[in-house]
């Protein structure tokens, strides 16, 4: 081979296969070092010279001139086995490191194949129409719930996750993510392309509904109207690509105290209660209200939480006080607490045995003023009362609080009369203070994500 027509292989190369030319170059010289290496040759005597302008090869050993054509047969042949696993690791090297940088962007795939509900797609490289092509995996549980993907089908998707797996790069695809209706959005919506509108945030839930805060940079851009289009021309394509999956647009607000209330839309919230230290909000509604805040099977809830960050906790005025007065009597009932020490955990939102459990020692003494020796074991009891009531599967919000008696302590008079009338309202008499057990605050929670180690396990194929 000629250095004109070497030149022009190691171009076809770089372009189809997207690979260095530098790449390429080193890997020929490698590859002719080894190969006259097993012809006989010292390592460190030989040296392999690729001329980048005329394709012209130089080898020497020491000062003596080699000719690549006297190879034999199964020194070329190594050569040509090393220099195909280079090129592969190339390109192999080339996709991870393009497509590790592009996690979350939009890519259009043609799908080749279904095994057992998994897409198996091809998308270009470089997201080009005409562009060389490499495989990607739709799984199943990345797919829309109630879509069936066919042969020849045109999908759009997300990139999702890039991972090696020996020389091979596989590239796992989502239409399940939170990114697919950002960039749908994106994609559909001009004012968020040029950066007019920001999306803020999204939460969802795949198939059933949707929520994404938006914002404005401009004051004269509705960010809300903008997304919905007139008479809903623009949500109504991105509706129509999730299959008439329901979304809610939501003005964004920096304050949580305005925010909260916009994500729990449409039901009309009565007040926002802030806690920190727990990242929770108790958000008070009227009864009419209660079940729309809540949403089917706590969906707006659940969204709402996702959408903000923060765990949100829908209650009535009736709710509320009832919780706060089971927390005075559960707290009041800890062994050798100060007298502060009710009123300083429920002020800060901590309404359960539970709820203190997720303190450290240090934060706790530092809250009621004790030592961390002493919140140690305040939170040890927490641990063991919410261990025994999941254990007996009894809710904190029907159990009545346990007067704890140690070597060193004896009830007091008033722990006893206390713990007399717990006894007497567990067994249906009257007693002076009344609480009717009520269901537990529905409590956002996030779904927990899907592992992908099982997707790289074996080849699609």
């Amino acid at each position: 081979m000629n250095g004109a027509e070497l030149l022009r292989v190691i171009d076809m190369i770089h372009r189809e296969k997207n690979i260095a030319k530098e790449t390429i170059f080193n890997g020929i010289e490698d590859a002719l070092k080894v190969a006259m290496e097993r012809n006989g040759a010292a390592e460190d005597d030989v040296i392999v010279h690729i001329d980048r302008v005329s394709g012209q090869i130089v080898a020497q050993r020491g000062d003596k001139q080699i000719d690549p054509e006297e190879l034999g047969r199964i020194a070329a042949q190594s050569a040509k086995q090393l220099m195909i696993q280079k090129m592969r690791e190339a390109e192999s090297d080339g996709v991870f490191n393009e497509f590790s940088t592009r996690k979350g962007d939009m890519v259009t795939g043609t799908v080749q194949r279904v095994d057992n509900g998994t897409g198996i797609l091809s998308i270009s490289k470089d997201g080009k129409n005409g562009a060389a092509t490499i495989e990607a995996i739709l799984p199943r549980s990345e797919q829309i719930p109630g879509e069936t993907l066919h042969v020849n089908d045109r999908v759009k998707a997300v990139v999702m996750d890039v991972r090696r797996n020996g020389h091979r790069v596989k590239i796992v695809l989502s239409r399940c993510h939170p990114d697919f209706v950002r960039a749908l959005f994106e994609q559909e919506i001009p004012e968020i392309a040029d950066r007019t509108i920001e999306i803020k945030a999204v939460s969802r839930e795949a198939g059933y509904r949707s929520k994404v805060a938006v914002s404005s940079i401009d004051m004269k851009v509705d960010c809300v109207g903008a997304c919905v289009g007139v008479r809903g021309s623009r949500i109504k394509s991105v509706i129509d690509e999730l299959n008439g999956e329901r979304i809610d647009i939501v003005r964004w607000n920096d304050s949580m105290q305005i925010m909260i209330p916009n994500a729990l839309s449409p039901a009309e919230i009565s007040e926002v209660m802030m806690y920190p230290r727990l990242g929770r909000a108790i958000v008070l509604v009227t009864d009419e209200n209660l079940s729309l805040a809540i949403g089917r099977r706590g969906q707006n809830v659940r969204l709402a939480s996702k959408l903000v960050g923060w765990d949100i906790e829908i209650m009535t005025i009736e709710e509320l006080t009832e919780g706060v007065e089971k927390a005075e009597r559960w707290f009041g009932g800890i062994p050798n607490v100060p007298e502060n020490f009710a009123e300083s955990m429920i002020t800060e939102g901590f309404l359960s045995y539970e709820d203190i459990t997720f303190l450290e020692p240090e934060q706790l003494a530092e809250m009621v003023g004790v030592t961390p020796e002493a919140a140690d074991e305040f939170i040890l009891y927490c641990e063991e009362q919410a261990e025994r009531i999941e254990r007996e599967g009894e809710s904190e919000q029907d159990r009545a609080p346990v007067v704890a008696v140690t070597e060193d302590t004896e009830p007091t008079p008033e722990e006893i009369a206390a713990a007399e009338a717990a006894l007497a309202e567990q067994q249906g008499e009257e007693v002076v203070v009344e609480a009717e057990a009520e269901p537990a605050p529905v409590e956002a929670e996030v779904p927990s994500g899907k592992g992908l180690d099982a997707l790289f396990s074996d080849d699609p194929k």
